[in-house]
């Protein structure tokens, strides 16, 4: 018998590769064994996702410096955490569009040129999950300029702030299916609470990366602040650019309602 990973001949009697570190296979797939893989890939205590996201809380230095500095087995690396975000993301926008939406207030976002606002509301759904990663540098260049006594470079701080937003969608996940199935009403009410939280949290990291004296923090938070939000409406600025030379928008969305 040979590891179907690496290739390795390997004993009959061995249930795990002794080169690779792989499990052997040996049922056909069912239902029952996907489902208890799932489980224990991701929700057994001893592994990697429920511990990652519980440091990323209590210690988020330790599972950050751990990647950059060559750690790959004690936490989930950034990419598949990201990714995991990024479904859990998926299903929230799939719920809110085909189960929610008429339930949801959206009167607060349609004041105004209605007809924009909607397109623009439609748009965001379609591009969520690019919207999501664009952050990323966004936030990465803002803390590269104003936290960085530890002199990470951009791409590590590219790192930094994938687990931070990855950190908020998988946190926001399970409160935003609770609202939608208790008061989908108030969704929208949640956006600005969970904005403040990504200001917040990420600052939080990058003083458990960098440990500023509280002078420091108190300039430097500020100045992150400011970067991160002018960064965003810049984002948005591009963006509304963007669709407009490709003709997602036109002069007509942008004129007065009559």
């Amino acid at each position: 018998m040979e590891c179907k990973n690496c290739d390795l001949p390997l004993r009959s009697d061995y249930s795990f590769c002794s080169n690779c570190g792989a499990k052997i296979i040996r049922n056909r797939l069912t239902l029952k064994n996907l489902w208890y893989d799932v489980t224990e890939r991701y929700f057994n205590l001893d592994n990697t996702f429920l511990k990652t996201f519980w440091h990323l809380f209590t210690k988020p230095q330790l599972v950050i410096e751990g990647y950059i500095n060559g750690v790959r087995k004690k936490y989930l690396n950034p990419i598949s955490y990201v990714a995991i975000a990024l479904t859990l993301s998926g299903i929230t926008m799939f719920l809110i569009k085909k189960i929610f939406y008429d339930k949801i207030d959206w009167q607060g976002m349609i004041q105004g040129n209605a007809a924009f606002a909607l397109k623009w509301q439609e748009v965001t759904f379609d591009y969520a999950s690019l919207f999501f990663l664009m952050y990323i540098p966004i936030l990465a260049i803002a803390g590269f300029l104003t936290f960085n006594k530890i002199k990470y470079n951009l791409s590590e701080h590219f790192v930094v702030f994938i687990y931070v937003l990855a950190q908020y969608s998988i946190l926001s996940f399970p409160v935003s299916i609770t609202i939608l199935l208790i008061g989908p009403e108030n969704y929208l009410k949640i956006g600005t609470p969970f904005l403040i939280f990504i200001l917040i949290y990420s600052i939080y990291v990058l003083q458990k990366l960098n440990n500023y004296k509280i002078k420091g923090l108190l300039g430097r938070s500020l100045l992150y602040t400011l970067l991160s939000i002018t960064g965003f409406f810049g984002f948005i600025i591009i963006i509304m650019i963007v669709f407009f030379i490709t003709g997602v928008f036109n002069l007509e969305d942008f004129a007065p309602p009559k």
